[in-house]
């Protein structure tokens, strides 16, 4: 059984409140409770990145559990091991003395083991009249009997990690190759569209790609890929909805037509105004909604509103619409304009538009003019937020580089 006796380490080594915390936890050992210990090896190595800790400490303590007799860790057993250094480094591998000795350092800072060291700071135990050990100084290994559950729990949380990172990594892949083979396809059957704008977009958001490490930095990137390929797929979508209306409205003229050539009425308007009226050769193309993008990608990408929203900060796109209209005021944009974009783009993407405008205000003469003109886009369906908004990430990466 463990004492709750705190002990401080020989020779130069300081004592901290954290070394005096984890031998309070290892002391604190449930009655009874025992544990495999090469599960916890392996609990622990699945944490180390959590622990902090190189492959070499989990060397070293992989070859601490070895000395240890039984396999089974428990609460009522003398759970210190006291090999030499030449012992352990050469169960460890053969590593050198001094990498053992910080190996060891780093393995008492995670708390997975403490120190129990004799008056003149060797290692060796004391046996009874019966022959059992009665008192032993080494390194104790309760600090991992104690913490068993915790490091299981951290265990499943790396692993957990690990599944959503290869998610995000497998889905980037899969988008990747949807952005390079539609572009590709769309310029090969030379599809209208700022498609030089589009490649260059794709091949910044492919230069941060490379630098990425953690999930956040990936998870962003996967963001600005889904929008960039939302924005590829509308423009072939509206492509191939245009060529469809043609076709029909061909189609239609050509019906009509065929089906009058026997009318009496065939060269004799119904009236005047029929009489100078011009056939129209074109149908009207109807406004398609402008896409909603998400709230977190728009607030990336124009940071600057967010100070306008209400108590300084932006929560939800009811949020951004009311800093959106102060915002207004400020640029200068009449309410009558802002109430146009309002209705050819949906009030989320006007305020949206707002906030890119804001970003950019330094550049732009007439806020509200350079509003209206894209109002007029995109009641003719050929605007689109995406490519404003992957600009100005595009350029906030730049400036961070």
């Amino acid at each position: 059984m463990q004492s709750g006796i705190v002990t401080t380490p020989f020779g130069r080594r300081r004592m901290t409140l954290a070394l005096v915390t984890a031998q309070f936890k290892s002391a604190d050992i449930r009655q009874g409770k025992s544990a495999d210990k090469w599960k916890i090896y392996r609990d622990a190595c699945d944490a180390r990145s959590l622990l902090g800790l190189r492959d070499r400490a989990l060397a070293v303590l992989n070859a601490l559990l070895s000395f240890f007799p039984e396999t089974e860790l428990k609460e009522d057993a003398n759970l210190i091991v006291f090999p030499s250094n030449a012992q352990l480094a050469a169960r460890a591998n053969g590593i050198a003395g001094t990498t053992l000795r910080e190996n060891l350092a780093l393995l008492v800072d995670a708390g997975l083991i403490q120190r129990n060291d004799s008056p003149n700071g060797k290692r060796y135990a004391r046996k009874g009249a019966d022959g059992s050990i009665e008192t032993a100084y080494g390194f104790s290994l309760a600090p991992l009997l104690a913490r068993s559950e915790e490091l299981a729990i951290m265990a499943q949380q790396v692993a957990e990690a690990n599944r959503k990172l290869k998610v995000v990594k497998e889905r980037i892949t899969i988008v990747r190759r949807d952005i390079r083979k539609l572009i590709s396809a769309a310029m090969e059957d030379q599809v209208p569209g700022n498609w030089g704008t589009i490649e260059e977009l794709y091949v910044s958001v492919m230069s941060r790609l490379r630098r990425a490490k953690a999930a956040d930095e990936l998870a962003a990137i996967l963001d600005d890929l889904e929008m960039l390929r939302e924005e590829v797929v509308n423009l072939l979508e509206s492509h191939v909805n245009l060529k469809k209306s043609a076709t029909n409205g061909n189609e239609f003229r050509q019906h009509i037509q065929n089906s009058n050539t026997e009318s009496s009425n065939e060269l004799e308007p119904s009236s005047e105004k029929e009489q100078g009226a011009k056939p129209s050769k074109n149908v009207e193309r109807q406004a398609e909604p402008i896409k909603t993008f998400p709230l977190g990608m728009v607030l990336r990408a124009c940071p600057e509103i967010s100070m306008y929203g209400p108590g300084g900060s932006i929560g939800s796109w009811r949020d951004l619409m009311t800093a959106a209209v102060v915002v207004r005021s400020m640029l200068g944009v009449s309410p009558s304009a802002y109430q146009d974009a309002c209705e050819a783009m949906g009030p989320e993407n006007a305020a949206a538009t707002i906030a890119a405008i804001l970003e950019r205000a330094g550049h732009i003469t007439s806020a509200g003019g350079y509003l209206r003109d894209l109002t007029s886009r995109a009641r003719r369906s050929e605007f689109s937020l995406g490519p404003m908004l992957m600009a100005l990430l595009r350029g906030r990466g730049a400036e961070a580089a």
